[in-house]
Order: C-alpha cells, then sequence, then structure tokens
C-alpha cells in the first residue's frame, strides 16, 4: 500500500470504534450534513443516478446521499465498517455497502453521476492516485465532493505567524511521537492550494468550495449551545470559504470532458 491509498486494516482493530467516536459530535455531524446537502443539490433539483461514497465508514452519511440519488453504492476498505454499515443501511432501499481494496473502485470507468469522499483525505499523504480513481469512474462531466482537513485554518495560519513562517504547502502529519512508531495509520492536514493543484492534475476542476465546522469549540458548543451555533454555521460556510478559515474544506469538483 502507497501512501495514496485509503487504509482500512487498523479501523478492523476491536480497539477502534468509529461509531463512539462520532458520539459528543452532533454538531460537527450537522455542519457535515448541512455542506454535503448544500453543494450537491445545487438549489436546481439536481438528482443523480449512481453516486460512489469512497470512505464511507459505517454509512453515516449515506442516507444524506440517498436523498439526491437513485442509488448510493458506499465503500470503505475496513470489513468491520461494513458489517456495520450493512446493518445500519439496512431500512434504507438502495443505499448498499461494499469492501474495497485500497486504491482501486470496482467501477467501470465512466460509470458514475457523483463521487462522495469525506473524512478520507486525512489518512491520505499523497491523494494523486485516489483522485485518478475517482476521476476514471466518474463520467464526463460529472461531480466529486471531496473534503479536506485543512492546515491552513485561520487559528494555524495564527499560529505560524507568531513564529513568522508560512503554514507547510506539503501535508502535515499531526500523530503524535508515539503513533508514528507504532505504523499507525496516517492522519494529516493538507494545505488547501496544494490540494487544488492536485485536483487539476487528475483531472477534476473546483466549482465550489465551503469551510466546514467553523465554531467547533467546546467553550463555545457549552456557553452558546449546538443550536445557536449550527444557525450561525450554516450562515458562515459560503462567505468563509474564501479565507480557507474552518479546520475542514469541503470542495465540489467537476471531471474534465
Amino acid at each position: 500500500m502507497d501512501n495514496g491509498e485509503v487504509r482500512g486494516d487498523q479501523y478492523d482493530d476491536e480497539s477502534e470504534d468509529y461509531v463512539a467516536y462520532w458520539q459528543g459530535r452532533d454538531y460537527e455531524h450537522a455542519a457535515e450534513i448541512a455542506a454535503v446537502k448544500r453543494l450537491i443539490a445545487r438549489g436546481d433539483g439536481t438528482r443523480y443516478g449512481l453516486v460512489c461514497e469512497v470512505g464511507g465508514g459505517f454509512g453515516r452519511l449515506s442516507p444524506v446521499l440517498k436523498e439526491y440519488a437513485d442509488r448510493v453504492m458506499m465503500f470503505d476498505p475496513s470489513a468491520k465498517h461494513v458489517g456495520i454499515a450493512e446493518r445500519l443501511l439496512a431500512g434504507h432501499p438502495g443505499v448498499t455497502a461494499h469492501l474495497m481494496h485500497p486504491g482501486h473502485l470496482p467501477l467501470d470507468d465512466g460509470s458514475v453521476d457523483l463521487v462522495s469522499m469525506v473524512r478520507v483525505m486525512h489518512h491520505l499523504p499523497d491523494p494523486g492516485s485516489t483522485l485518478r480513481e475517482i476521476a476514471r469512474v466518474l463520467k464526463p462531466g460529472a461531480r466529486a465532493l471531496i473534503e479536506v482537513a485543512n492546515s491552513a485554518h485561520m487559528l494555524n495560519k495564527l499560529r505560524y505567524a507568531k513564529r513568522l513562517r508560512g503554514v507547510p504547502r506539503g501535508p502535515v502529519d499531526i500523530r503524535s511521537a508515539e503513533k508514528v512508531a507504532e505504523g499507525s495509520i496516517p492522519f494529516v492536514n493538507h494545505h488547501p492550494d496544494t490540494v487544488v493543484r492536485q485536483f487539476t492534475e487528475a483531472g477534476l476542476r473546483v466549482e465550489d468550495k465551503l469551510s466546514v465546522s467553523n465554531m467547533r469549540s467546546g467553550r463555545l458548543k457549552r456557553s452558546v449551545g449546538e443550536e445557536r451555533l449550527l444557525a450561525v454555521e450554516q450562515r458562515v460556510q459560503s462567505p468563509l470559504a474564501a479565507l480557507n478559515f474552518g479546520p475542514s474544506l469541503f470542495f465540489l469538483l467537476r471531471r474534465s470532458g
């Protein structure tokens, strides 16, 4: 496996519980749903035939995607995740969960109307091969929705500025030294300018972008309340995108051709 493949074996470990990870993260989950809906709905009644969800985990966002599609095929490299997804998605007709081999989607060239990949790029120090695979399965002119863990968010810019440095253009590994020594799954943040170049090299052109989880703060959640935070979040996702403000950026891309 290279750095451009989605590794799933660590998530098969009994000590890993991605479902539990999302407990208590209602704000982040709702913020991502708002971004997904805003980008793929396009406000024009757009509907997709086949949606391919790459690295969909336990199917957290699959029902949301199905609202805009005839079929959703969710792929994940973790057998544990796929098993959980099959149970959780059993009541959602038209949504299926599949085990994928890292770096390969078992789909024909030009067969997909929309690819969604959320919370996967942070496991890909070099995402080029995965982006090319996404472009391969997309129909000419079809879209991709890709989320990126943003190394150039506003707080990080301020941290680097205090040290009279700019944010690195390459992937920033945020694992602890202990995790690196253990050989744990990569966990990196990407510079938005760099990933836009990588999108272009893969044949994907940026159409739109949103800044997401802009109010992610335990203190704000407690003092302001998640409902109010979400109301603000939905208003600022678009205007703050130009500043690459938040820790997460959602890109809507179109395949060339």
